[in-house]
């Protein structure tokens, strides 16, 4: 039987509940094997042929997925960290990227023979779970996870700050959520 992730929390005064699964197929592949540079960026990608999107919700489902892939397989699906940002979970090169888009969505990526096809699954498997909502509705539930609040340390809400966000913090947080 594979594990239920579910839970639920508000945003725009709304109570939304997130459902998903584990899926066995998702480790077949060997992620060791890849080059870790860039790896961000293949995802990114791999969610960004899904839909086109604002910087801030890609770097929510981003770290989302990294987040869910650590506390249901015990292992890196990117090698990369984030940081506890004002604004949320960042991870600074992928931001620095596509910061030129501003507000505005990243275009779609259509060329989809780029990404490996793990990365491909992992983030549909997210997106169906994340892909409604909007980046400040990510941000506002992020801003709620232990996570995050964590490495934000004594930080002010306004502060910047770039304390990267505990991969053992994740793993345990998101353990938690699993039904």
């Amino acid at each position: 039987m594979k594990p239920k992730i579910s839970f639920s929390f508000t945003a725009n005064n709304n109570n939304i509940q997130v459902e998903t699964e584990k899926k066995n197929n998702v480790m077949e592949y060997d992620f060791t094997t890849m080059n870790k540079s860039g790896d961000i960026f293949a995802l990114a990608k791999a969610f960004l042929s899904i839909s086109k999107m604002t910087n801030k919700k890609l770097q929510k489902l981003c770290y989302y997925a990294k987040a869910w892939y650590l506390a249901l397989y015990d292992c890196n699906l990117i090698s990369e960290q984030f940081q506890a940002w004002v604004h949320g979970a960042v991870q600074p090169a992928l931001y620095q990227k596509y910061k030129q888009y501003g507000y505005s969505d990243i275009p779609k990526f259509t060329n989809i023979q780029e990404i490996p096809e793990e990365f491909l699954s992992f983030a549909k498997e997210i997106y169906a779970s994340y892909g409604h909502l909007t980046g400040d509705d990510l941000e506002r539930i992020n801003h709620q996870e232990t996570p995050w609040i964590e490495a934000r340390g004594d930080c002010k809400p306004w502060e910047n700050c770039s304390n990267e966000i505990s991969e053992e913090s994740m793993k345990a947080f998101y353990r938690k959520m699993m039904v």
